[in-house]
């Protein structure tokens, strides 16, 4: 399967040329390593003190006189073999915390992915995690039992019973030969354990504010073996573990938003990059990003806060501003500039498009699976604000999208790939009368104002204006918002019933027929360039 992802990989930067070609030039960190990020090389496993048998024996050195000599687990560590995307997307909806390599073993190099190598390379990998004993494992998935755990937390009898239960486990990591792993312990007025993971991730935005910005709503995962704590940002990028550690954790971002959008390449079942921020300690991690960091890691911290921004926008719009569907997948590529909005992840192509869908015959679902709705090319993007513009025009195709459905979404994405084969990668936009260029021209036109109008909400200083040197002229919705048809009026006509601008022009005259003057000005303008 890998032959074939790195196939449709490729083949999807080659369709994402813009007007200046394929050739564009390319951005610092641009590598073609974006294409396949590493794999995680592990260790030697590592015996996991969070284990019955260990957090027994501790719990018998700690508190020989405590009445308790034996512990029931609180949890399984158990792994997963999903033969298909369904059964991935059962697990998912389990609720599950899965993790694509073993928690107990040590980590020598940090990755995206892992493929379990006595598997096959076209199968899906085991997808390891911790579940409540009480666990309803679904009928006809794989799966193994690793090991039986005890994590105090997760037994409510552990609040009252008068165990110094940080102590336990502070043993059990020596009795395990894990001691290295360890931190000073640390305990506030009330005798609590202070290693609970919190802190502050933020980023740099020196267009905008002086100060650091929160990432919003992205993921931070915390886990030391199998011990696990995730939660997501709020708004100003301050993050709060609920559980407590007593050794060094392993922080990760995890690119899925709590909007409900993901960004990533992976080459297994696994829909969010992770950006490793290393082993840290307990008490918390705070980083501020900016455009001299790691590329990969501000670029996704940017996008990730025009999507949140986006969704933030379409609540104040009343949804006026068309909200993108559950689950989007975005990639982040530097091969070239501008994006690639076909929608594969929600079936446009792949479900409307006859001799595709039969050349992969049963790799369709597994390919939608794997791929992404929208490719971001970034090369000639440097700054924040650079970022943050090309983002906000994906996410306006996106919920533009949202509100027209496949079947109309399959038009255009269809004239852009015969767009890009027709001028050998030259355009992505192709030109005015070929078959289908109305829904580019609406399509575009629509997502070039939502860009304009969104990027000045953020910038109202900022001189740039976008996507008005092309055959298509968003000029003409930016005219109607300088005159009062903004964004709350214009946005609800963009459903699948306009597919040309001659149904814009008639469906706005029997919106807002008051508006009469200045509609027929705009299409007088802008209407046929």
């Amino acid at each position: 399967m890998k032959k074939l992802f790195t196939f449709l990989s490729v083949a999807l930067a080659l369709l994402g040329c813009t007007k200046e070609g394929l050739f564009s030039r390319g951005g610092e960190g641009s590598e073609d390593a974006e294409l396949s990020h590493d794999m995680i090389l592990l260790g030697e496993r590592l015996p996991d003190p969070y284990s019955v048998e260990y957090m027994t024996k501790a719990l018998q050195a700690v508190s020989p006189q405590g009445g308790r000599t034996t512990l029931e687990p609180t949890d399984f560590y158990v792994r997963f073999l999903p033969k298909d995307d369904a059964q991935m997307q059962t697990l998912l909806d389990k609720g599950l915390e899965l993790v694509d390599h073993p928690l107990d073993h040590r980590i020598v190099r940090h990755g995206d992915w892992y493929h379990d190598p006595a598997l096959p390379d076209e199968d899906i990998t085991w997808q390891y995690a911790v579940v409540p004993v009480d666990f309803q494992f679904p009928k006809g998935i794989r799966y193994e039992r690793l090991d039986d755990c005890y994590i105090a937390e997760h037994n409510p009898a552990t609040k009252s019973d008068g165990i110094d239960w940080d102590a336990v486990e502070r043993e059990a990591y020596r009795l395990t030969g894990n001691e290295s792993l360890l931190i000073p312990a640390k305990k506030d007025s009330e005798g609590k354990e202070t290693g609970r993971p919190k802190g502050r991730i933020a980023i740099l935005d020196p267009d905008c504010d002086e100060e650091p910005i929160g990432v919003k709503g992205v993921k931070v995962c915390c886990n030391s073996f199998v011990k696990i704590s995730t939660c997501y940002t709020d708004e100003e990028g301050y993050y709060s573990m609920e559980r407590s550690f007593s050794s060094k954790v392993q922080y990760r971002l995890v690119f899925q938003n709590s909007k409900g959008f993901c960004q990533g390449i992976n080459l297994i079942l696994v829909p969010a990059s992770v950006s490793t921020l290393g082993s840290q300690s307990p008490g918390g991690y705070s980083i501020v990003i900016d455009s001299n960091s790691e590329r990969k890691l501000f670029c996704r911290c940017a996008v990730n806060n025009a999507g949140y921004d986006y969704w933030t926008m379409v609540k104040e719009y009343g949804n006026a501003l068309p909200a993108p569907p559950k689950d989007l997948r975005i990639w982040n590529l530097g091969l070239v500039s501008g994006e690639l909005p076909l929608m594969v992840h929600h079936g446009v192509l792949l479900d409307t498009y006859e001799p595709l869908s039969s050349l992969l015959g049963n790799y369709t679902s597994i390919v939608k699976m794997l791929h992404p709705d929208i490719v971001l090319f970034n090369s000639e993007a440097y700054t924040y604000a650079e970022f943050y513009a090309l983002a906000l025009h994906a996410f306006a195709h996106a919920g533009h999208f949202g509100q027209v459905g496949k079947e109309w979404w399959s038009h255009y994405s269809e004239y852009i790939v015969k767009s890009l084969i027709n001028t050998t990668f030259k355009s992505i936009y192709g030109e005015r009368g070929s078959e289908d260029y109305s829904y580019c021209e609406i399509a575009e036109d629509f997502a070039y104002y939502c860009q304009n109008v969104l990027y000045k909400k953020r910038y109202p200083d900022a001189s740039a204006v976008f996507g008005t040197g092309y055959w298509f002229a968003p000029q003409l919705l930016m005219f109607l918002d300088e005159r009062g048809l903004g964004l709350d009026k214009l946005g609800v006509l963009f459903t699948d019933d306009v597919s040309d601008i001659e149904t814009l022009n008639n469906k706005l005259l029997s919106y807002y027929p008051s508006f009469k003057g200045v509609i027929n000005e705009a299409f007088t303008r802008y209407g046929n360039q």
